[in-house]
């Protein structure tokens, strides 16, 4: 969907009146139109259409530009929800028994993570988040500060490397990630490929 000029200020909602909280059946639209964005993007990739995600959403066209000024600030909203999910989702996994598992569990939802948002064009892979303006900044510290506190905790456990980097994890699952969206006739897609990949990454963390 291309964007008439002006509208994003015509008819975007920044900020509801006079303060007040929005509406439930608001934000429930606003959550709606993610969640679809999410699997259009997944899907189609980045250029997924606007106006397939808004009926995907059960919403308007108006009411997507009510919500988002146009593409880039969809894709930003995409990625935030993502990094909520993988930072909410390393919080709870603090609590686990095997600080391990909790380890792999997390890197696996991660590489789920990477490889869906590789179809973004590359837009919310963590090496790239650094330069993507302040959005991307504190969505790399987030990203990087929960692979941190899981790993350190396998760590103190005895379980993982100490010569570990958080830094050494997110770029090995990425590179995991990005090597496995190549496909060709040489090498043919493998859906198993990417788990076992990471199976070796964690072979190699875990002590003995």
């Amino acid at each position: 969907m291309t964007e008439p000029p002006g509208r994003a200020a015509t008819t975007r909602a920044v900020a509801p009146a006079h303060g007040r909280a929005p509406r439930a059946d608001a934000v429930r639209n606003r959550e709606r139109i993610v969640a679809a964005a999410r699997e259009a993007f997944a899907e189609a990739g980045a250029e997924a259409s606007l106006n397939d995600i808004a009926r995907r959403a059960g919403v308007g066209p108006g009411t997507l530009y009510r919500n988002f000024s146009g593409r880039p600030e969809l894709l930003a909203a995409v990625l935030k929800d993502g990094i909520d999910t993988l930072c909410g989702r390393a919080d709870d996994l603090l609590a686990a028994d095997s600080a391990y598992d909790a380890l792999a569990e997390w890197l696996h939802a991660f590489l789920v993570h990477a490889r869906v948002n590789h179809g973004l064009g590359g837009a919310l892979l963590v090496e790239q988040l650094e330069e993507s303006g302040a959005l991307g900044a504190d969505c790399h510290q987030r990203v990087h500060d929960a692979v941190a506190a899981l790993l350190t905790r396998a760590q103190r456990a005895g379980a993982a490397r100490p010569d570990l980097s958080p830094s050494d994890l997110l770029h090995l699952v990425v590179g995991i990630a990005l090597s496995t969206a190549r496909t060709d006739e040489r090498s043919p897609e493998d859906p198993q490929r990417p788990d076992r990949l990471l199976g070796l990454v964690l072979d190699a963390v875990r002590t003995r």
